[in-house]
């Protein structure tokens, strides 16, 4: 019956798919199907289509979404992402705090054992950390006070909030985010 399922709506795979293996977890989320069979067809503003959590993958999505952020960033707004969809409602987030300003939920593909996204509920030309303006130090505000709120609640013995920038920084979603990673102990460095 999970295969039917996924066969009917195998539309939606590759749109699911496509978008951050962070946000929108790797193939194997969906079981092994025969998806991978039938490659998916070009989503547009998408440039990936199966992912995992290799980091390379990562890394070669962010290259992607960076190529794509660059061509499509002729009015500061940057492609549409997979969370103007979760933001529009059309796929339901697994909501951990939302208020007029912010949406905090759970990552689908956790990355630690506590994983939730925070991001402005209007991106206003926030497609990255480096194209905060002047006027947005309150949303930048807002959004760290959202992400440590969150973070001590789910995680009170710590918690890591991690920002990726850009194409080196290895963000693959043009929509600014705020990664809170915790639930176990987390190693140094980072990078």
């Amino acid at each position: 019956m999970r295969q039917e399922y996924v066969l009917k709506y195998r539309k939606f795979v590759p749109l699911l798919l496509a978008s951050s293996s962070r946000i929108l977890g790797s193939a194997s989320a969906f079981a092994p199907v025969t998806v991978t069979a039938n490659p998916p067809l070009p989503v547009p503003n998408c440039k990936r289509y199966f992912t995992s959590n290799n980091m390379s993958d990562e890394v070669a999505a962010a290259k992607a979404a960076a190529a794509e952020y660059k061509s499509s960033d002729t009015d500061g707004a940057g492609p549409s992402t997979v969370f103007d969809n979760l933001l529009s409602g059309k796929w339901p987030p697994n909501k951990v705090y939302e208020d007029d300003l912010t949406l905090a939920f759970r990552d689908i593909a956790p990355q630690a054992p506590v994983h939730i996204i925070v991001i402005p509920k209007h991106r206003d030309g926030l497609t990255k950390l480096s194209n905060a303006r002047e006027d947005q130090k309150d949303i930048l505000g807002h959004l760290m006070y959202v992400a440590q709120s969150v973070g001590k609640k789910e995680c009170p013995d710590g918690f890591r909030i991690v920002i990726n920038d850009g194409e080196h920084g290895a963000q693959s979603v043009y929509h600014l985010h705020l990664h809170v990673l915790g639930g176990r102990q987390m190693n140094w460095p980072p990078g």
